[in-house]
């Protein structure tokens, strides 16, 4: 049995019940169930339409998100987490780069990067070089006055951690955020890397191992072997190609407003929800969500 879901931005619900009604008879599925009125609704398939990406392809300028998965299964007991533009709303190399006057040249090389155009690692030491001298008091700075979570972001970690699942965030980018953004969100754990300084002031370089794509992956073995769980038990949500391997390899990976060379590889793709869009996916529903 298999489950598909119709979600849209809940800032701006626009579901339209004729059009889920329409491809549940399409589709041969079961009875609909209204995870949120306007928001977000899914009903059973007996199997994968074989059409389902040239439907996917004609909700997207509707707004609307469409995901069919095996109903068994897919509420998950661990949550792996990327943090830029995830988590949160910035690149937080690009804001420091911001405060750092070499913003422009920064934010280049960290969408081609992120778009898989370049080697991550090559990619972060040529960046992190160019916020040489940086003082290191612009990390508060840069977390009080240019950092928003992305949202839904509370209530996906609170929900499945109140639901017994683990949540783990794993960054590219550095433990001066991620040590923040885990402890606002209620992670139970973070990885990223870490950014050196002497007398206040950045290196330009970072602490080895640097951690990319690879270390998301050891992440997901590590934590869940930690935990006695499975491969299959992880929800992995990112955006960038180095969040590839982890999306590849967990039971669910989701590819979060992410770049089209990503999500292309993704079989769960969420353009038009928040982060609240991976419980629907679960089959929570609005009302089993918890704020905090």
């Amino acid at each position: 049995m298999y489950v598909a879901t119709l979600l849209t931005n809940p800032a701006a619900p626009n579901l339209d019940p004729y059009l889920v009604e329409s491809m549940r008879n399409a589709w041969g599925g079961g009875d609909i169930q209204w995870l949120s009125p306007d928001e977000a609704a899914e009903f059973t398939l007996p199997n994968i339409p074989k059409n389902l990406w040239d439907v996917w392809g004609d909700l997207q300028p509707m707004g609307v998100d469409l995901v069919a998965q095996p109903a068994e299964g897919r509420r998950k007991k661990m949550l792996l987490a990327d943090m830029d533009s995830t988590m949160i709303q910035q690149e937080c190399i690009d804001e420091l780069a911001d405060e750092a006057g070499v913003g422009d040249r920064v934010k280049d090389i960290t969408a081609r990067a992120m778009n898989g155009e370049l080697d991550f690692e090559g990619a972060l030491t040529e960046r992190v070089g160019l916020l040489k001298g940086l003082d290191e008091a612009v990390i508060g700075k840069v977390l009080d006055e240019r950092i928003t979570l992305m949202p839904g972001g509370k209530e996906l970690v609170a929900t499945m951690r109140a639901n017994g699942s683990y949540a783990a965030l794993v960054s590219g980018g550095f433990t001066a955020f991620t040590a923040k953004v885990a402890e606002v969100l209620g992670f139970d754990e973070n990885r990223a890397n870490t950014l050196l300084a002497e007398d206040g002031k950045l290196t330009g370089d970072v602490q080895r191992p640097i951690l990319g794509r690879q270390a998301k992956v050891d992440a997901l073995e590590q934590i869940t072997a930690r935990l006695g769980l499975a491969e299959t038990d992880v929800l992995a949500v990112g955006d960038g190609a180095n969040d590839l391997g982890m999306l590849h390899r967990a039971g669910t990976g989701v590819a979060l407003h992410a770049k089209p060379t990503v999500a292309e590889q993704c079989e769960v793709r969420v353009n038009h929800g928040d982060l609240t869009a991976l419980l629907y996916v679960q089959g929570y529903s609005r009302l089993e969500f918890v704020s905090d």
